[in-house]
């Protein structure tokens, strides 16, 4: 699976911890920064990565601020994109099988590097299930914001 990441200053750490361990799986993945923890403001990454994963529909978005939420609410703003905050394994798989979602989100300062992993391979290891759901997302794409 290819992967571009990004994240803010209050993410880089688990950012840095992400792209090793995909690529120790043997993901590909696209570091498209910050690469220090000088301060940044997280809607630049956060549409660094969006326009690629747009660009790229066949590979997926990982966004890591302090808490994830900025990142989501970024994210989210793209037509085509379907970013989801997840917390656990759980989220992830629910985001991936019934959503489609192409972007994962994550706060450094909520989850630590175990539930991050087990949040990546579950996220990995799950696909769109379609059925009803393909009614939804696609409600969820028809939406055009006044």
């Amino acid at each position: 699976m290819k992967f571009y990441i990004g994240t803010d200053h209050a993410g880089i750490d688990l950012k840095d911890y992400t792209v090793a361990l995909l690529k120790e799986k043997g993901h590909e993945v696209i570091d498209l920064g910050p690469f220090s923890k000088d301060r940044v403001d997280y809607p630049d990454y956060a549409v660094k990565v969006c326009r690629r994963v747009l660009e790229d529909n066949s590979s997926q978005g990982i966004l890591i601020c302090g808490s994830g939420i900025g990142m989501s609410m970024v994210a989210n703003r793209f037509s085509g994109i379907r970013a989801a905050l997840c917390h656990d394994a759980y989220t992830a798989q629910v985001a991936r099988g019934h959503n489609d979602a192409n972007i994962l989100c994550f706060g450094e300062r909520i989850v630590g590097k175990g539930v991050a992993e087990s949040i990546l391979d579950s996220w990995i290891a799950s696909s769109f299930e379609g059925g009803r759901h393909t009614r939804r997302v696609e409600k969820i794409e028809a939406i055009q914001p006044k």
